[in-house]
């Protein structure tokens, strides 16, 4: 399975949660904003094998219900 770079990672987790949850892209981005602040992907950043498409759409699920919803 192809690994993206971080910066493609968080990319595309962002853009999953605008398409999942049709939020607009400056909500998504601040939902992963706050993530990524809270180091929920800093082993994202240390392990390539973390930052696959599958992956990506469990991070979406995850990091919409833990930092989205209306979470600051």
């Amino acid at each position: 399975m192809k690994k993206m770079t971080y910066e493609a990672y968080l990319d595309e987790v962002t853009t999953l949660i605008v398409e999942k949850y049709d939020l607009p892209d400056n909500e998504a981005i601040r939902i992963v904003m706050a993530a990524q602040a809270a180091e929920y992907f800093s082993p994202h950043d240390d392990d390539p094998a973390l930052r696959t498409l599958d992956r990506a759409h469990e991070d979406a699920r995850a990091v919409y219900k833990q930092y989205g919803k209306g979470k600051a």
